[in-house]
C-alpha cells in the first residue's frame, strides 16, 4: 500500500464516526412520520368545545351587545349631551363603531388565522374598556366620536371575528346551533346594557353609568381570555391579507352583495326606535329606552331557534324566509301608528334580524373548503357588511325630519335595502342548486 493510500485510509477511519452519525440522524428524520396535512375532525361537543362557545358568547356580548346598545346612547346624545347636532351626525358615531367592528376583520382575520387568538381578545378587551372609560369623560362631539366610535369600534373588531371563527372550527354537525348560541350573546348584551343605562343614568349620571358598563364588559371578557384556545395549528407559510381567489368564486361574491344590502337597511330600527317613540308616538321616557331591550331580547330567540332549524335544512335555506320576513316587517312599520303595534313590530323584527346576523357566518363556513382560510374570508366578507352598516343609518337619518315627526322615508329606504339583500340570498341558493350542491345548504 502506498503512503497516499495509507493517509486516505487513516483520514477515512478518523472521520467515519462523525459521518456515520450524521447519516443515522438523516435516516431517523426520514423515518419519523410527518404530521398529517389534514387536521383531525372537529369534536362537535365536549367540555373544551362548549367552553369555546361560552367564551365566544361573552365576546359577542361585549362587541355586538355594545354596538346594538348605541340606540339608547343616540337618544341621550340628541337630547342631553350633544343637543346641537343632528340625528344623522350623531348616528355617524354608532355607524363608525359598527363599521370598524366589521371592516377591521380584513386585518383581524389573517391575524386570527396565524394563531393569535388570545392576543386579539386581550387587545379588544383593553380597547373596549378604555374606550368606554374615555366616553364617560367626554363632553364634546369629537371626544365622543374618538372614544365611543373609533376606540370602542376597533376593540369590538378584535372580539367579533374570533368569536364566530373559533366556534366554526370546533363544530360541523351542530355548527349553526353553536353559532346561534354564541350570537345570542350580542342580543342578551343588548338587553342588559340598555337596562343598566336606563336604571343608572338618573341616580349616577352619564359618567358613572358608562363606567359601570365598562366594568361589566371587563368581567365577561376576562372569562373569554381564560377559556378560549384555537383548535387548528397556524399555517407555516406566510399569507396575504386577502384571498383574491375568493372573488373568482361567484357564490362568495353574491353572499358579499347580500351582506352589503342587508346591513344597509337592517339596523335602522336599532338606532332610531327610541327616537321614533319619543318624537312620533310621543311616548314617555321608559318605553323609549326599553324598546331597544325588547328588540334585542327577541333577537335572542332569533339567533338560537333558526340555528336549530338550520342544522336540519341548511343555513341558506333558513336565512331566505327569515330575511323575507324582516323585509315585510320593515314595510309594515310604515303603517304602524301606536305603541302596541310598534312593540309587536320590535319583537318580530328583533327575531328576524337575529337570524340574519347569526346565520351568514355558517353559510360562509359552508362555502369555504379550506378552514384554515376561514378567518381571512370572513374578514373579507365583513368588509361589505361593514360598508353597508357605515352608510345605511346616516343615509336613513338624513331622510328623517325628526322635528316634523316624518319617519316614513327612512323606513322605506331600510325596507328596500333588506329586500335587495333577500333577493341576493335567494340568487345564491338558486346558483348553488344549479351547481349540484344538493338541497341542504
Amino acid at each position: 500500500m502506498s503512503v497516499n493510500e495509507e493517509k486516505e485510509s487513516v483520514s477515512s477511519d478518523v472521520l467515519s464516526p462523525k459521518l456515520l452519525a450524521e447519516r443515522d440522524e438523516s435516516e431517523i428524520e426520514n423515518q419519523i412520520p410527518k404530521e398529517p396535512a389534514t387536521p383531525p375532525p372537529p369534536p362537535n361537543g365536549g367540555l373544551v368545545a362548549w367552553l369555546q362557545v361560552a367564551g365566544a358568547f361573552f365576546l359577542f356580548f361585549n362587541c355586538w351587545g355594545v354596538v346594538n346598545t348605541f340606540g339608547v346612547y343616540q337618544s341621550y346624545y340628541e337630547n342631553t349631551l350633544l343637543p346641537n347636532y343632528s340625528a344623522s351626525s350623531i348616528s355617524w358615531i354608532g355607524t363608525v363603531q359598527g363599521f370598524l367592528l366589521l371592516m377591521a376583520g380584513l386585518v383581524v382575520g389573517p391575524i386570527y388565522d396565524k394563531g393569535y387568538l388570545r392576543s386579539l381578545i386581550t387587545a379588544g378587551t383593553f380597547l373596549v374598556v378604555f374606550g368606554l372609560m374615555m366616553t364617560s369623560l367626554a363632553t364634546k362631539y369629537y371626544q365622543v366620536f374618538l372614544a365611543h366610535g373609533l376606540t370602542v369600534g376597533l376593540g369590538c373588531s378584535c372580539l367579533f371575528l374570533p368569536s364566530i371563527a373559533i366556534v366554526a372550527t370546533y363544530f360541523t354537525s351542530r355548527r349553526a346551533l353553536a353559532t346561534g348560541i354564541t350570537a345570542s350573546g350580542g342580543s342578551i348584551g343588548s338587553v342588559i346594557y340598555p337596562i343598566i343605562f336606563h336604571k343608572l343614568i338618573n341616580p349616577l349620571g352619564f359618567g358613572w353609568t358608562t363606567r359601570i358598563i365598562a366594568f361589566v364588559a371587563l368581567a365577561g371578557l376576562i372569562f373569554s381570555i381564560a377559556v378560549m384556545k384555537p383548535r387548528l395549528p397556524p399555517p407555516k407559510q406566510p399569507r396575504s391579507l386577502l384571498d383574491m381567489a375568493a372573488f373568482k368564486e361567484t357564490p362568495f361574491v353574491i353572499l358579499c352583495v347580500g351582506f352589503f344590502f342587508s346591513f344597509v337597511g337592517l339596523y335602522f330600527p336599532f338606532f332610531y326606535l327610541p327616537t321614533y317613540f319619543s318624537f312620533f308616538l310621543h311616548s314617555d321616557g321608559d318605553i323609549s329606552f326599553y324598546i331597544i331591550a325588547i328588540l334585542n331580547g327577541a333577537s335572542v330567540f332569533g339567533r338560537i331557534a333558526p340555528g336549530l332549524i338550520a342544522d336540519y335544512i341548511g343555513s341558506l335555506n333558513t336565512i331566505i324566509p327569515v330575511s323575507f320576513m324582516a323585509a315585510v316587517l320593515a314595510f309594515a312599520w310604515i303603517g304602524i301608528r301606536n305603541e302596541a303595534g310598534t312593540i309587536v313590530f320590535a319583537v318580530l323584527y328583533g327575531f328576524a334580524s337575529g337570524a340574519i346576523v347569526s346565520l351568514p357566518a355558517t353559510i360562509l363556513a359552508r362555502l369555504t373548503s379550506n378552514m384554515s382560510m376561514l378567518g381571512t374570508r370572513m374578514g373579507m366578507s365583513f368588509i361589505f357588511a361593514g360598508l353597508g352598516l357605515l352608510i345605511g343609518n346616516p343615509i336613513a337619518g338624513a331622510l328623517l325630519d325628526i322635528e316634523g315627526a316624518v319617519f316614513w322615508k327612512g323606513q322605506l329606504f331600510s325596507a328596500v335595502m333588506v329586500v335587495i339583500g333577500t333577493v341576493s340570498f335567494l340568487g345564491l341558493r338558486i346558483l348553488m342548486w344549479k351547481q349540484g350542491e344538493g338541497w341542504k345548504i
